[in-house]
């Protein structure tokens, strides 16, 4: 089977910056590849409901808006093939220089093989969407690719590239559940807003936003621990 993953991260500048925020996320949206269709007509329908058509972002959540990102959340909730999963880090357990030779971008690729490993299983076809940033070591995305092949053999890599948040519906859902998890670990609500959000997601989860069991597909937190184990 085929599937389509679609990426965005939330708190970076804690991977260098540890005083910045206690954590930061690295989420993303998968679905079935011919699922695409489905869920670009469903979002679409939502924005033009909302008469909106710029790029939706966690930022950009407020009072006006507030209808059209519940919306958006209750689409995700109401099509059963999407999946969330989003790895949380504990921005002062992170060593740079020990792990990563003291490089930042290549700790933070790493966390990014870490949020895809887990969830390749044998014999399916797999194409990932990130959003797109200029890293030091242009690379990056290519031996981001040859790590998840080498460590799933059994599975295919066919793609892992880097594009315009404004350009992928995908990513942008995963730039708003991102932000949303990330804005309750942190504690940084700025709006009633992004309140309202939060409950609403939670009331959907039957629980509070929190780390999950490895197994939980519609909204897994891996909260890694650093230490070793899930």
């Amino acid at each position: 089977m085929d599937f389509n993953i679609y990426s965005d991260e939330s708190g970076l500048e804690a991977l260098i910056d540890k005083t910045a925020h206690k954590y930061v996320g690295i989420g993303s949206i998968w679905m079935p590849a011919d699922y695409r269709a489905t869920f670009k007509e469903e979002f679409k329908r939502i924005l033009a409901n909302h008469n909106k058509y710029g790029e939706l972002k966690w930022q950009k959540v407020s009072p006006s808006y507030f209808d059209l990102y519940l919306d958006v959340l209750e689409m995700f909730f109401n099509l059963d093939l999407l999946r969330f999963r989003i790895i949380v880090i504990e921005s002062k357990s992170v060593d740079h220089i020990t792990y990563n030779k003291n490089d930042a971008e290549l700790g933070f690729y790493k966390f990014y093989y870490q949020l895809f490993h887990h969830w390749i299983y044998d014999f399916n076809n797999y194409s990932f969407f990130l959003d797109h940033k200029e890293n030091r070591e242009v690379d990056r995305l290519s031996v981001l690719r040859e790590s998840l092949m080498l460590s799933n053999l059994s599975s295919k890599i066919l793609n892992v590239q880097a594009l315009p948040s404004n350009e992928s519906l995908g990513i942008q859902l995963a730039d708003i559940l991102t932000g949303l998890v990330l804005a309750k670990y942190n504690n940084q609500i700025t709006s009633k807003a992004k309140t309202k959000m939060i409950s609403a997601c939670e009331s959907h989860l039957g629980r509070i936003i929190g780390p999950t069991g490895k197994w939980e597909e519609k909204f897994n937190v891996f909260k890694i621990d650093l230490r070793g184990g899930w």
